[in-house]
């Protein structure tokens, strides 16, 4: 657009003053003669000069809260490029308890902050700062933002609701739980925390598996165990408080042994069949089973592990055998069938 200096210039005069420009704006100038008979032609343009002030823009969009145990997280909207009204643009941070009469002042020397967070470990949880956001470039510092109040970080307040679990198996458990809902923790929920320990052992001895979702698997446990369960959520100021613990027993290996166990002798071959264990609820699955066999009471023993209900052993003949038939789980084996003598072939 052109912009016309109001008052004409003298004749004799060599320069003039353009008032009233925007500032961080790029500009070029032309000269124009007049005398009675017209207005000349315009000279070239001048090289593009930009104009230069102090920041009259201030930050907006100030806010804040969140972040870590001891932090005061304070964000705003950055200032666009052409509202800086110079170089060297920065911001000015400053902060203030509630109810006190001194700032905390910080200077972040680069146009693109956008965030400042302040650590200190004696800032207790949810505690209130009064908070504002300047600027300042080459030429000056411009104006503050208007006042606001922001809250320190807060681990979660409540404990998960509705935890409960199941026993899998001898040495796993599923535990479930409903998650904390988002209006009643000022931080999101990151991560979940699932304590479990033997009973007669202490909770700070719990071990722990973290998860995202409000479902966990614990395995590697022992069978046939009680085992006390807690939840606490986390978000990024930490961990809130426990749910109260409930106990679940792992589930333990088949009390039936394998039964109606049939064999037949032939040729050096033993063919034996029984029938399948069939767990009861507080036991683990039958995932297979395990044959030991060795010659008389003092041969050396051999084992032969089989997910079917029936067997063949190929075995020297001339010799008394004892066959034992266990059901196997992930909890460990079931009890035995008891020993089973096969006397030599004749």
């Amino acid at each position: 657009s052109l912009i016309l200096v109001p008052d004409s210039v003298p004749g004799q005069m060599m320069h003039a003053t353009v008032k009233d420009l925007n500032p961080w704006v790029d500009y070029e100038f032309r000269v124009v003669a007049i005398n009675s008979v017209g207005v000349g032609e315009p000279s070239t343009p001048s090289k593009q000069i930009r104009t230069k002030a102090a920041p009259k823009v201030a930050p907006v969009n100030v806010s804040g809260g969140g972040g870590a145990r001891g932090e005061l997280v304070i964000i705003w909207e950055p200032v666009p490029e052409e509202q800086q009204s110079g170089e060297d643009f920065g911001y000015v941070v400053a902060f203030r308890p509630l109810g006190s009469s001194t700032w905390i002042q910080t200077v972040l020397a680069s146009p693109d902050a956008s965030r400042y967070i302040y650590r200190n470990d004696s800032i207790a949880p949810l505690s209130q700062f009064e908070v504002k956001v300047g600027v300042y470039n080459s030429l000056g510092e411009g104006q503050f933002s208007r006042v606001v109040r922001v809250l320190s970080a807060e681990e979660p307040s409540e404990a998960p609701s509705r935890v409960w679990g199941r026993a899998v198996s001898a040495s796993d458990i599923e535990v479930y739980w409903e998650p904390i809902p988002p209006g009643s923790s000022k931080e999101k929920i990151i991560a979940y925390e699932v304590l479990f320990w033997e009973e007669g052992s202490q909770q700070s001895q719990a071990d722990r598996v973290k998860v995202i979702n409000t479902m966990a698997l614990l395995s590697g446990l022992k069978g046939s165990t009680v085992y006390l369960i807690s939840v606490r959520a986390q978000n990024s100021a930490g961990l809130g408080p426990c749910s109260p613990a409930f106990n679940i027993t792992t589930k333990k290996p088949p009390r039936q042994p394998p039964g109606n166990i049939e064999w037949n002798l032939t040729n050096s071959k033993i063919f034996l069949n029984w029938e399948h264990v069939k767990a009861m609820e507080n036991e683990s699955e039958v995932t297979g089973y395990k044959v030991v066999y060795r010659q008389n009471w003092h041969g050396r023993t051999t084992v032969l592990e089989t997910n079917k209900t029936s067997v063949e052993l190929q075995i020297p003949s001339g010799e008394d055998y004892l066959i034992e038939i266990k059901a196997l789980t992930k909890g460990g084996d079931g009890t035995s069938s008891g020993p089973i003598r096969i006397p030599k072939m004749s």
